[in-house]
Formats: structure tokens, sequence, C-alpha cells
């Protein structure tokens, strides 16, 4: 394993010039273990399978031409402090075969091209955020993924892992992830006070509104039928059972003892159905809930009955 020096805010590989420094810097490793069980947790809710997902880093890779109908790149930048960037590729065979096990679970059972690719992007886009998340968490500022395109990784990046996915007893081939040497310097070195701008980074989409997959006319059947429906959304903080002596003796000022710990996360409940569990969090003076996990798609489903 390369040695990691610190100075200022650089990270430098040892003397052998190797680059697996995603792996000796232990912020990295951090970030990126909660990102693999982040995309875990995305691929069950999408195709209601967990997978084994693990990442290790990894050489450079030989150059892939962009137009190679096989691979699947997607550049990623983040908010916050500049130069922060992430790539990553994924063989067809595994986009296509995510893309298309989601649709099945959503009741198309023959799905294009287009619209495996698609709905591997939706994986792709909910996963980046997790990542962000965790970004963020290192560095003590917000971080949130912008706009995005697919978009190959410049020539001379260093600082690759391969992610390996094991869906059931299927291996799917390797996925490649590639961070800028700017966020690897940020993450391993984090500057000692945040900038203003950066700690009020605006949360964006993280693909793009125009050309990107998730708002594009080629996006897959499941989305365009959902993107119109208005649904109810409430947050349920516990429950209780009173006798109805008990519940006729309310009155101002009256406590009510719910089931839930203050520590607890509360529900997020979209047309009755739990979909999401999260923490309240006060924005701009108004509540709200920053979301931590996900529910299992069918449930999720459930909700737009």
């Amino acid at each position: 394993m390369a040695d990691v020096e610190g100075d200022g805010n650089s990270v430098n590989a040892g003397d052998q010039g190797t680059p697996l420094r995603l792996e000796a810097a232990e912020p990295a490793r951090k970030v990126l273990d909660e990102w693999a069980t982040g995309l875990a947790q995305v691929i069950e809710s999408m195709t209601d399978q967990l997978p084994e997902v693990r990442w290790a880093s990894a050489q450079p890779p030989a150059p892939v031409s962009e137009a190679e109908a096989e691979f699947l790149w997607w550049e990623q930048p983040l908010s916050g402090p500049p130069g922060m960037t992430v790539w990553l590729m994924a063989p067809q065979a595994v986009w296509e075969h995510l893309g298309s096990l989601t649709l099945k679970v959503a009741g198309i059972e023959t799905a294009e091209l287009g619209e495996s690719k698609n709905t591997f992007f939706e994986i792709l886009g909910q996963s980046l955020s997790v990542m962000a998340r965790g970004i963020g968490s290192a560095l003590g500022v917000e971080v949130s993924c912008v706009n995005g395109k697919e978009s190959a990784a410049p020539a001379g990046l260093r600082d690759w892992a391969t992610v390996s996915i094991q869906l059931q007893n299927q291996s799917l081939p390797p996925l490649l992830l590639g961070w800028s040497e700017g966020l690897l310097n940020l993450v391993a070195a984090p500057p000692a006070a945040a900038p203003e701008t950066a700690r009020k980074a605006p949360v964006e989409s993280p693909l793009p509104a125009q050309g990107g997959p998730a708002h594009s006319s080629q996006s897959s059947r499941t989305m365009d039928l959902l993107l119109d429906v208005e649904l109810p959304v409430s947050i349920s903080f516990g429950k209780t059972w009173m006798p109805m002596k008990e519940v006729l003796k309310l009155t101002t000022g009256s406590i009510v003892e719910l089931n839930r710990d203050v520590n607890d996360m509360v529900d997020v409940l979209v047309n009755h159905r739990l979909i999401a569990r999260g923490e309240v969090v006060v924005v701009d003076g108004n509540y709200g809930v920053r979301i931590q996990k996900i529910a299992g798609r069918q449930s999720r489903l459930g909700a737009i009955a």
C-alpha cells in the first residue's frame, strides 16, 4: 500500500509511484465504505434484492473510448470547494442488468436498452447523493451533487477504485470509480475553516434537467407515468393507543406520550404508506426531514396505488 503524507491539503503517493491512495487515506475509506453500503441499499430498494457491494483501490484503467457502447461513463461534479468531481464507468452487463431488473420489479417485463440505461441512472443518482453527504461530513460543509453528464474521466486521473456487486448468486462485472485529485486532497486533509459559500451550497439534482436521464424525453416508462402524480406526504412522529375516556379528558396543555424515543428517526409517509425514515431538521424556520433510510421498493410502489 502507498504511504500517505499530508502537506497542507496535499496527499502524495509513496516512492514507488503507486496510485492506490483512496485505500491509504482513512477519511476516503470511510466515505467509500458508507457509499458502498448506500449503493447496496439503493439497489435493494429498486430491485428487492440486497447485494453485497465491495470496493478496492485500483490502478488507472486502460484508455477506453467514450463511443464504445458497452461502457457507460458518468461525470459527477460536487458542490462546495472547487475541484471535487467523481467519475464512474459501468460495463453494459451491469447497467443493463440492474436497469432491466428494476423495471421488471415495476412490472415491465421487456425493456429497451435506453430504458435500462436511464433506470440505472436513477440508481446511480441516488447512490452518488449518499457519497456527497459522506464527503460533506468529512469536510464539515454541505456537499451535494450538481449537474453531471455522460463523460469519460480525463487522462492522468490517478485515484481509482473497483466496485464489485454480488447480486444473490450472480457476480456482476466491476464498476470503476475515479476521484479527482482535488477531491481526495480535501477529504484526506480537510481545511480548518470551510468557505461560507460552501456551507450554503444549494442542493441540486444529481442528474441534469436538460439532456440528463432523469428528465429527458428518453426516460423510462415508469418515470414517465409517475412524474406528474401528486400524492399527500406526511411525517409520523409516533403513535399511541388511548381509551376513549382518556381522549375525552384531553384539554389545552395536555401531553400525549408517543411510542418513539426523542432520538429515533421519524417516518415519512406518502399516501399513508411508509417510504422512508429520517431526522427532523429546521430549514429557513420551517420543519423538514433529512432522509436517512429508504423503505423497500414494494412499499414505495404501494404508495402510488
